[in-house]
C-alpha cells in the first residue's frame, strides 16, 4: 500500500502562485515520506498511512526518523486494538524517500468488561435506554476507540438535546491490559435534573401574540427538548409572516452556538435543522451536524443563568416580512409557446395574519388571472378558510372559452401530510366548443384530498403526488346542469443508486351527467401535451363530431413511464412511453400512444426538459418536439 507523494499534487494548486513559489513548494513537498505497508490490510493499515503522511524525512536524522515512524505506527494501530505489534522498518533512497513497514499485528485486544450506567433523572428517560440497548460495543468485540468515542458523544449530545444541562461523566475510563489482550471500559453518566421550559418571551411580531402562542409545540413547564424549539421555528417560518426568526434558549452567551458552516455549504441555525410533518426538509443536515453542534452547545449550556427551579427561558425574536412581494417569470413550452407569469403576494395584511396572493399568466392560447385570500384559523398552519377567484380566456384547437369563477373553501392539513379542501364553487362560462355555443352558470360543492412529498424539490431524488377530487352540481339549487365529476392524479418518482431515476404517472377522470351539452370545456376532458401524452399537441385528443372537431370527453385515462440515466454531472438522458385518451364510454376507449427520447439539464433556473416523441397513432406526424422548464412536481 503506497501513499502518493504530495509534490505530485502541488502542480494542481492555483496558477496565480509565482514560479519561485511553485519551485519552493515542490522542493519542500519532495521530502514527504512515501509509505508502503506489508503484512497488514484494511482500516488499520489505512490508519497507519494516515498517521505517517505528515512526516518529512529531511527534518530528522535516520535513527530519530525510525523512532518517529515506529511511534506513529504503534499509535495508529492501538486505535484498532493492536497493542503488541511487531514493526520492522526499511528505508530506501538517499536522501530517504520511502519507508516500507513490515507489520506483524499480533493478538488483538478484546473488550472483557463493559460497565455502562446512567444516574439522575435520565435514568428514567427511554431515550437513554435506547442508546444503552445498542451502544455499539459488546463484550468480546475487538477494541476500537471510535465506537467508544461515539457512544460518549451520543450521550453528551442527547443530554443537551433533552435538557440535562448539568450532565457529567464522573467515570469515563478505558483500561487496556495488553498482556491479557483485554480492555475494560467504564462509562458512567450523571445526568442531574432535567430542565424545563421557562417563560416564553416573543418580541418584534406584527401578528397577534395569542396567534403565535397557538403555534407553540410546548408550554412553560414542559420538559426541555431542543427539537421543540426547532419545530416552533419551522412553524413560524412556514407562516411566511416573518423575514427573520430567532428561537433559542436564553444563554448568557448565545454566540457560543454560532458555528462556522462546513466548507462549501451554508449552515442554517441548529434549531432550524429538523424535519417537519414528514416533509423533507432538513433531516440529513441535522444528522450531519448533530455531534459537532453538541460539543459547542454543551459549553454554552454550562453558562445558563443560575435557576434553582431548573427552568430555561425561551426568547423569540421576529422581524416582519415585506408586506408586498413581486415575482416575474418567463418560460417556454412547445404546446403553448412563450409564456410569462407575474405574481403579487401580501404574506400578511393584518395582525390576524390574513394573506393575499394574485397571479397573472399569459400565453398565446391561454390568459388567466387568479387570486387567493387566506384566513388562518386557530391553528394557522393546519386550519384556514380560502377565497379563490379567477378569470380565464382560452383559444385553443376547437375551444374558445371565457370563464369567471369564485370559490370558498375550508382547508385542513393533517399530520400525515394530506390536505383536505371542502369547497363551494360558482362558474360562469361563455364558450364555443366545436359546433356548440352556450353560456352556463354552475354552482357546485366539492371535496378534494391531496398530498405532495419530495426530497430536493427543484430536481427531486424521491417523491410522489396524489390528488383526488369530487364535485357535484344540481339544477335543484339553480345550477344550469346536473353532474358528478371525479378526478384522480398520481405520480411517483424513485431513484436506484445515484444515476438512475424513474417516473410513473396515471390520470383518471369521469363525469356523470344527462346534460353533457351544458358542461363547459373547462369541465370536459382532453388529453395530449407535455404533461399528458407526448407526441400529440396540447389537448388535441378527445372525441370528435362528424366534422372531425374536438368536443371533449366524459372520461379520461392517461399513463406514462419514464426512465432517466445520468450522462454526466447535471445532464440526464431519458426514454419514455405515454398512452391515453379522452373518450365518452369505456367501450369506445381508443388509446393513443407516444414514445421517445429526451435530455434533462438541471440548470441554475430549474430543470430544462427537451423531448422528441413519436405518435404511433397519428399518420400525419412523424414526431413532435416538447420543450419545457420547471420541476416534474
Amino acid at each position: 500500500m503506497r501513499l502518493p507523494r504530495t509534490w505530485q499534487r502541488a502542480w494542481h494548486r492555483p496558477w496565480r502562485w509565482s514560479l519561485a513559489g511553485l519551485c519552493l513548494s515542490a522542493a519542500t513537498a519532495a521530502q514527504a515520506l512515501d509509505v508502503e505497508i506489508e503484512g497488514l490490510e484494511g482500516p488499520a493499515a489505512d490508519n497507519v498511512v494516515l498517521y505517517l503522511e505528515g512526516i518529512e524525512p529531511s527534518q530528522y536524522r535516520e535513527e530519530r526518523l525510525r523512532a518517529q515512524v515506529r511511534n506513529q505506527a504503534l499509535e495508529a494501530m492501538r486505535v484498532f486494538g493492536y497493542y503488541d505489534p511487531s514493526v520492522a522498518i526499511r528505508f530506501t533512497g538517499d536522501p530517504i524517500e520511502e519507508a516500507t513497514l513490515a507489520i506483524t499485528p499480533g493478538p488483538r485486544v478484546t473488550i472483557t468488561v463493559l460497565d455502562l450506567s446512567i444516574t439522575g433523572d435520565a435514568q428514567q428517560d427511554e431515550a437513554f435506554d435506547d442508546v444503552l440497548a445498542d451502544p455499539g460495543l459488546e463484550v468480546g468485540d475487538p477494541l476500537e476507540h471510535a465506537p467508544y468515542d461515539s457512544l460518549r458523544g451520543k450521550l453528551s449530545s442527547l443530554a443537551l438535546q433533552r435538557g440535562y444541562f448539568d450532565a457529567d461523566f464522573p467515570t469515563r475510563r478505558m483500561e487496556v491490559r495488553p498482556w491479557e489482550q483485554s480492555a475494560r471500559i467504564y462509562l458512567h453518566l450523571a445526568s442531574g435534573p432535567r430542565y424545563r421550559f421557562g417563560d416564553i418571551d416573543i418580541q418584534g411580531s406584527q401578528i397577534d401574540e395569542d396567534r403565535l402562542r397557538m403555534m407553540l409545540p410546548f408550554e412553560s413547564g414542559d420538559p426541555y427538548l431542543a427539537g421543540q424549539l426547532a419545530l416552533y421555528n419551522q412553524r413560524l417560518s412556514q407562516s411566511n409572516w416573518f423575514s427573520s426568526i430567532s428561537v433559542h434558549p436564553r444563554l448568557d452567551n448565545a454566540s457560543d452556538l454560532a458555528l462556522e458552516p462546513p466548507s462549501g455549504r451554508a449552515l442554517a441555525p441548529w434549531w432550524q435543522e429538523v424535519e417537519l410533518d414528514g416533509e423533507s426538509a432538513a433531516r440529513q443536515a441535522e444528522r450531519e451536524e448533530a455531534d459537532r453542534i453538541a460539543q459547542q452547545a454543551l459549553l454554552a449550556a454550562s453558562r445558563l443563568y443560575p435557576d434553582q427551579r431548573h427552568e430555561v427561558p425561551v426568547d423569540v425574536t421576529l422581524v416582519p416580512a415585506d408586506r408586498h412581494q413581486f415575482e416575474v417569470g418567463i418560460g417556454y413550452a412547445t404546446d403553448v409557446g412563450p409564456r410569462t407569469r407575474f405574481s403579487w403576494t401580501q404574506p400578511w395584511m393584518n395582525s390576524a395574519g390574513h394573506s393575499l396572493s394574485n397571479e397573472l399568466f399569459l400565453s398565446a392560447p391561454e390568459q388567466e388571472f387568479s387570486g387567493e385570500y387566506l384566513i388562518p384559523l386557530e391553528n394557522p398552519l393546519r386550519d384556514s378558510y380560502a377565497i379563490n377567484y379567477g378569470f380565464q380566456q382560452v383559444d385553443n384547437e376547437d375551444t374558445n372559452s371565457l370563464e369567471i369563477s369564485a370559490e370558498v373553501s375550508r382547508r385542513w392539513k393533517f399530520d400525515n401530510g394530506w390536505t383536505q379542501d371542502l369547497f363551494v364553487r360558482t362558474t360562469y362560462e361563455d364558450y364555443t366548443q366545436a359546433d356548440e355555443e352556450d353560456q352556463v352558470l354552475l354552482y357546485y360543492p366539492g371535496i378534494s384530498w391531496s398530498r405532495t412529498r419530495s426530497r430536493n424539490p427543484i430536481f427531486p431524488t424521491w417523491g410522489d403526488r396524489q390528488r383526488l377530487a369530487l364535485a357535484y352540481s344540481d339544477t335543484v339549487w339553480g345550477s344550469d346542469a346536473t353532474f358528478l365529476r371525479a378526478t384522480l392524479d398520481t405520480q411517483w418518482l424513485r431513484m436506484i443508486g445515484n444515476d438512475n431515476r424513474f417516473i410513473a404517472r396515471t390520470g383518471l377522470g369521469a363525469i356523470q351527467t344527462n346534460d353533457f351539452d351544458k358542461i363547459p370545456p373547462s369541465l370536459r376532458f382532453f388529453a395530449g401535451g407535455d404533461r399528458s401524452v407526448r407526441g400529440y399537441s396540447y389537448e388535441s385528443l378527445s372525441p370528435e363530431n362528424d366534422d372531425g372537431e374536438l368536443v371533449g370527453g366524459r372520461h379520461l385515462l392517461t399513463a406514462g413511464l419514464e426512465a432517466q440515466r445520468r450522462i454526466t454531472g447535471d445532464w440526464w438522458g431519458a426514454a419514455f412511453v405515454d398512452t391515453g385518451n379522452a373518450f365518452n364510454a369505456w367501450s369506445a376507449l381508443e388509446v393513443k400512444t407516444g414514445a421517445g427520447l429526451g435530455i434533462r439539464w438541471v440548470s441554475p433556473v430549474g430543470p430544462i426538459r427537451f423531448d422528441v416523441a413519436h405518435p404511433y397513432d397519428d399518420e400525419d406526424n412523424d414526431y413532435r418536439i416538447h420543450f419545457s422548464i420547471g420541476p416534474e412536481f
